[in-house]
């Protein structure tokens, strides 16, 4: 199976979210949020696809890809994902970043 979101022709928007873990004593309660939310974002208008790794150290990167703004929009402010977004910040995270980009183009091998 591919690890490769199936995506449209471009262009679209990806937002990429790159975060460090903080060492936790209960990693299944961070686990079942991040399934919770892919699992959400996959149900919002807009949403094209994700692709996202861990680290050993629990450094991550998930990029997740968008129709458009609006749809960026729309799942930044979506009540569930912005509580987990707040607990994120007071229990998951040590640091995030996050960037949005415009993809204008697209091509890969091997997929």
């Amino acid at each position: 199976m591919s690890r490769f979101a199936p995506l449209p022709a471009p262009p679209y928007y990806s937002v990429i979210f790159a975060a460090q873990l903080r060492p936790s004593d209960d990693p299944s309660d961070y686990a079942r949020t991040a399934a919770r939310m892919v699992e959400l974002a996959q149900q919002q208008d807009g949403y094209l696809g994700m692709e996202s790794t861990r680290d050993a150290a629990g450094f991550g990167i998930t990029v997740s890809y968008w129709r458009d703004e609006a749809a960026i929009l729309a799942w930044k402010t979506q009540v569930e994902h912005a509580a987990a977004r707040d607990r994120g910040r007071s229990h998951y995270y040590s640091g995030y970043t996050l960037r949005v980009a415009k993809v204008e183009r697209a091509y890969g091998f091997g997929q």
